[in-house]
This record gives structure tokens, C-alpha cells and sequence, in this order.
């Protein structure tokens, strides 16, 4: 009897032994490679109140008198954009300011006045080509020319949806085509739009870390995933090279890739005049092929650091970069830099070390590239909006010093639990705690994940609290400001 209570006593003592070693947390790595640069901010609040004042004041106001001053805006800023084509301009000219301004200026009476949506939409997709175009002799490497092309071609877009969102039925054209872009790849066609052979889609996830990689950036952006595409010659049948956080870089068809939950997508292509492309115009296509060929071949993990340097694994960006270096184009022209110390804190928690790299956001703005369409979920546009709102209200908290946490005594348990998912992934088996994500990790996950969607309830109680009382979409600076109180 002694001896079985002695027994079971050093079980039970071995039990917590094993329990407090498994208590002990880990310690991250720290940032290998930091941003110096400095966030960009609008800094335009004023600007933001005075807009919204304008939209009230449109709504109770002749719409004859709008539709002149909407036909007069239109006709200034045909002048101001045949201008930007003729001219040979540098990034900081004050030409793209006036551009900018003009347009801004005209989004409360289309907003009010919405017959002239598809113009106003049409009115953005030649500016972002004419700027794009400006782009090619910019040296993308100066701020200037960053801060340019963010504050038209982001600034623009969020312009434009302000439009959507305060129409009275969300009916729109989902697909926007910007561009026609010679390609001499295999196509198929995706949502609407021909896709070729070595075009890259970036894309908006719905997930809450989708929406921490599309706005954690020093130019918080739209999208939080690239992936590339791959035409069958033979068949045509289109396959999405990507990585994933789940199961690294995979495969997917043309139906898997729609039913992954997207809010919007962007097509990118390589400009058919560049020197590489005119000694091979079936560049992309190979580009395609090596990275189909690379993911069928060896397993490939998901690269939490964000090294792009290092291909042994690979995040959703590399996927592509790394198939073009390999054929002589290096896309991102400029790399992405996230200099926020709260950002850079919580990615950091997530196990990123990189902080110069190559976020999905900012392959719009590589000249090397050309928009060749846009699309936007019309039924999901306003949730877009709304995560983008809490993230920024986040990113806020985290720049303030608040830091993600978790229970330190479910840490023994989770530990236990990815043992065993690592097993299963030997045997390729996708499991809860990814292959490359620790079980501190898992739980800093699932702690923001938590605190993501606490406060997204709040903030759409609170925007739809705001479009009953003032019969209006609150814009979204008023979203940021709700998610922030």
C-alpha cells in the first residue's frame, strides 16, 4: 500500500515538475532587421470634419445646382489630368496636391449625386494609370516619390468607397477595370476578370490578421495577401500559387481560391516594354511555372520571421518575388518598412523579426507593375471598412504601450497540444498551431483574435447606432473614432 502511494505520489510530483517546466515562457527573438524611416500620417482631421460637413449640407441642397458644380469639378479636373500626361513631372510637383484636393473635393456631391458614381470611378482608374505611368522615371526609393503615389492611388480608393458606401443599395459593379495590359501568357478568367499566366492577385483576407498585415505598415494599405497566377497551356485551367500561415505554400484551384474568404482583390501584371519582357515576353509564364513546379516538389513552410532574403521558407509575398528574382525581375521596387514600435511589438509576438521586407499592400506601387482591374466584394465593402477601422483603433492602443498577453497557465497545456500537432504535420496533416508557430504564439493569437473581435462587435453596434440616428454611413475617419472610444 506504501508503495503504491509512493508511487503515485511521484506521479503526481513528476506531473507538476513537468507542469512547472512547461510554465516557463519563452523568449522571443528579437527584431533582426529594423525600420528607421517614420510612419506616414494624414494628419488632415480638419480636412476629414470639413468633407462630411460639405456631404450634409449637398444633401438638402437643389440637385440641379450639384449636378453644375459636379459637371464644372469634372471638366477641372480633365484639365489637371491632361496635364499630368503631357507633362514631365516629379513626385513632388504640386500639380498631384491639386489632383488630390480636387478630387477629394468632389466626393460629397457624387456621394449625394450618385449618377455620377461610374464616372467618378472611371475619373480614378485613368488618374492611377496617368500617376503609375509619371512613376516609371520616379526613383522609388525616395520618400517623395512614395508619399506621392500612396496619398493618389490609396487616398483615391478611399475616396471612392466613401461614394459606395453612402449609396442606398450597395449595388455596384463589383469588378473595376483599370488598364488593358498586353500579355502573352495563357489567361483564364477569375471573378470576371482574364487573368494571365504570371499575374500577381493581392488580395484582403476577412480574418483579423488579415487585417493586422494589410494596416500594419508605415503605409497602411487595402491588402493583406499576394498570390500568383498559373495558366495551364494546354488546358487553360488557371491554379493560385500561395502561402499560407496553416500550411505554408500550396496550390489552390480556381473555386478554392474564391471560396477563401476575400473582401477584395487587385490584379497586378508586368509591364509588357520592360527589357526583360520584351527579350521574353513569356516571362511571367515561367515565372508561374517554377513556382507551381517548386510547391508540387518540396514542402515549403510558411516564414513567420518575413525574411525575404531567405527562400528555404516562404510568406505570401515571397511567392512571388522569389519566382521573378529568380528570372531576373526583383519586384518591390521599394521595400516595405514598418518603423511603429507598437506594430513592430505585437508582430514581433507573432514571431516576424523583419521589419524591412515586402508587405502585399505596397506592391501597388512597383512601376514595374500595371493595375489591370480591381475588384470589391459590394456585400462586404462596409465589414472591410469596419475591420480596417478596429485594426487602426488597435494599432493605436499598441503604439501607447499595451501589449498582447495571454494566460500563462493554459501555456503547459497548449505546449502539449503542439507536440502533437507537430507530429501531424510530419505526416502533412494541416493542424490548429501551424508548422514554424509555437504555443506561445498560438495563444498571443488567439488572444488577439479575441480582443480583435470584442471590439469589432462594439464598433458595428456603434456604426449602425450612427446610420439610424443621422441617416447616414459614418465616413471613416467617424469609424476610427467610434472603434477608438
Amino acid at each position: 500500500m506504501n508503495k503504491t502511494i509512493q508511487i503515485l505520489l511521484g506521479s503526481v510530483f513528476s506531473l507538476i515538475l513537468l507542469y512547472v517546466i512547461l510554465l516557463i515562457p519563452d523568449q522571443p527573438d528579437p527584431p533582426a532587421i529594423k525600420a528607421s524611416e517614420k510612419p506616414f500620417i494624414w494628419n488632415q482631421n480638419e480636412q476629414w470634419q470639413q468633407l462630411e460637413t460639405q456631404y450634409l449640407t449637398n444633401r438638402t441642397e437643389n440637385p440641379e445646382k450639384l449636378d453644375s458644380v459636379l459637371t464644372k469639378g469634372f471638366l477641372e479636373m480633365a484639365v489637371l489630368l491632361n496635364q499630368v500626361k503631357k507633362d514631365s513631372l516629379t513626385p513632388d510637383d504640386s500639380i498631384f496636391k491639386k489632383l488630390e484636393v480636387t478630387f477629394f473635393q468632389l466626393a460629397p456631391a457624387v456621394a449625394v449625386r450618385q449618377h455620377f458614381k461610374e464616372k467618378y470611378l472611371n475619373l480614378y482608374s485613368e488618374i492611377r494609370i496617368a500617376v503609375k505611368h509619371k512613376s516609371r522615371n520616379w526613383d522609388m526609393t525616395d520618400s517623395a516619390s512614395r508619399i506621392t503615389l500612396y496619398r493618389l492611388l490609396y487616398g483615391m480608393r478611399a475616396a471612392t468607397e466613401e461614394v459606395l458606401l453612402q449609396s442606398d443599395s450597395l449595388q455596384f459593379n463589383p469588378a473595376l477595370f483599370v488598364e488593358e495590359t498586353p500579355s502573352q501568357t495563357p489567361f483564364a478568367e477569375l471573378f470576371g476578370i482574364k487573368v494571365h499566366s504570371g499575374d500577381l492577385l493581392v488580395s484582403r483576407g476577412g480574418f483579423e490578421v488579415s487585417a493586422l498585415i494589410s494596416r500594419g505598415n508605415d503605409f497602411p494599405g487595402n491588402f493583406s495577401h499576394v498570390a500568383l497566377v498559373h495558366v495551364d497551356e494546354k488546358t487553360g485551367i488557371p491554379s493560385l500559387i500561395e502561402a499560407h500561415i496553416e500550411k505554408g505554400v500550396a496550390i489552390a484551384t480556381a473555386e478554392q481560391y474564391k471560396q477563401d474568404k476575400k473582401l477584395r482583390f487587385m490584379v497586378l501584371r508586368l509591364r509588357p516594354d520592360l527589357p526583360d519582357m520584351v527579350k521574353n515576353p513569356k516571362l511571367p509564364h515561367l515565372a508561374a511555372e517554377f513556382a507551381l513546379d517548386q510547391a508540387k516538389n518540396r514542402h515549403i513552410a510558411y516564414d513567420f520571421k518575413m525574411n525575404f532574403a531567405d527562400s528555404s521558407s516562404l510568406f505570401c509575398s515571397e511567392v512571388g518575388s522569389f519566382a521573378y528574382r529568380k528570372h531576373g525581375i526583383q519586384i518591390w521596387k521599394s521595400v516595405s518598412t514598418i518603423s511603429s514600435q507598437g506594430i513592430v511589438n505585437w508582430l514581433n509576438a507573432f514571431g516576424v523579426e523583419n521589419f524591412v521586407t515586402q508587405m502585399p499592400s505596397d506592391l501597388e506601387y512597383d512601376p514595374q507593375l500595371a493595375v489591370v482591374a480591381e475588384w470589391r466584394d459590394q456585400e462586404t465593402l462596409l465589414q472591410d471598412h469596419i475591420y480596417s477601422a478596429v485594426m487602426d483603433a488597435l494599432i493605436e492602443r499598441a503604439n501607447s504601450g499595451e501589449e498582447l498577453n495571454y494566460n500563462p497557465f493554459l501555456l503547459p497545456v497548449i505546449r502539449v497540444f503542439k507536440a502533437y500537432c507537430w507530429v501531424m504535420n510530419q505526416f502533412g496533416s494541416v493542424e490548429l498551431i501551424p508548422e514554424g508557430m509555437s504555443a506561445t504564439i498560438a495563444l498571443k493569437n488567439e488572444e488577439f483574435v479575441l480582443r480583435f473581435q470584442k471590439l469589432r462587435k462594439i464598433t458595428e453596434e456603434k456604426v449602425e447606432h450612427f446610420r439610424k440616428k443621422n441617416g447616414y454611413m459614418p465616413p471613416y475617419w467617424q469609424m476610427i473614432q467610434l472603434a477608438g472610444e
